[in-house]
């Protein structure tokens, strides 16, 4: 198979779902109250005792998930791996959701993997098991056709900052901190580098990685980690903020873009051009990109169908 056939596949099969599912259904939506941050400033959470609440804002266009342990400083436990990523495995086929946002109860975003899970005790298998699950999270987050928008306050480290710097958007605190400082405890953040070196430029990554030493969210915005830094009282309102923005935008095309955009990474830069432009072409098929430029001619406001309909 050839690089057009599997472009044209993958983007295929991305837009495939357009309807509600009833998995989406269960982990998206049950016992969550559809909430709008212009009625309340928040949306309504689950019960206090669930290791991921959920939020529903902007007439259920914006999912937000809080990642409820603070106890053990939301460390990223196999519980909570396997439930964040449940929650978000079924979202692309929610077609009413525009935008996640990932966030934490205080006082920390996330301390990293619990470490009591990878004692000698626990067993190799379960090591893997969680392994394997950390990685599948950051993949889906970046596979997934609906932006992330991580809202970091506090602190994030090893995995906690692999999470934030898998988002597609970082939100942070003024006063927060990043940090890779596995090999202190005799564990190197290799999987976490991962996520480190494609976000910020390799001799920074490898300093937080051989010292441990946290970074300052000033810091990580200049490396490219943080997308945005705000007071700490204003992150939540700043990631809310964004997700209305990309509401104005049509799904599919925010999806195709996304999609590429992180499939391109891994490229040369002359297949980079090669695959773009047969991007761009599948781009103008939709009938809401033709809206766009229709409105835009017109100098009016576009009426999206956020549907994957094509004119030609």
């Amino acid at each position: 198979m050839n690089a057009h056939s599997v472009g044209r596949n993958a983007f295929r099969m991305l837009y495939l779902s357009r309807q509600w599912m009833s998995v989406g259904q269960r982990s998206c939506s049950t016992s969550t109250k559809p909430t709008d941050k212009q009625q309340s400033g928040s949306g309504a959470a689950t019960d206090s005792d669930e290791i991921v609440k959920k939020e529903l804002y902007f007439e259920n266009q914006v999912l937000r998930l809080i990642m409820n342990d603070p106890k053990k400083r939301n460390a990223l436990s196999l519980r909570l791996l396997e439930t964040l990523h449940k929650e978000l495995s079924s979202c692309d086929s929610i077609s009413k959701l525009r935008a996640i946002i990932i966030a934490a109860s205080p006082p920390v975003f996330s301390a990293g993997h619990d470490l009591r899970e990878l004692r000698t005790s626990e067993g190799q298998a379960k090591h893997a098991q969680i392994m394997a699950k950390c990685s599948e999270l950051m993949n889906l987050i970046q596979d997934m056709q609906l932006p992330v928008i991580a809202e970091v306050k506090g602190v994030a480290a090893a995995a906690g900052c692999q999470l934030a710097a898998s988002c597609d958007i970082v939100i942070a605190a003024d006063n927060a901190k990043f940090s890779v400082p596995g090999a202190k405890a005799g564990v190197f953040c290799s999987t976490p580098g991962i996520a480190l070196a494609r976000a910020v430029p390799r001799k920074v990554a490898l300093d937080m990685l051989l010292t441990g030493d946290p970074i300052s969210a000033q810091d990580a915005l200049r490396a490219g980690l943080v997308s945005r830094i705000v007071d700490e009282s204003k992150v939540e309102e700043e990631a809310l903020s964004v997700a209305e923005k990309i509401l104005a935008l049509s799904r599919p095309v925010v999806g195709l873009g996304k999609t590429f955009f992180h499939m391109q990474i891994g490229m040369n830069r002359h297949d980079a051009y090669r695959h773009g432009e047969r991007v761009m072409v599948e781009n103008l098929r939709l009938a809401d990109t033709q809206e766009g430029i229709s409105a835009f001619v017109e100098k009016r406001q576009p009426v999206w169908t956020h549907k994957t309909d094509k004119v030609h």
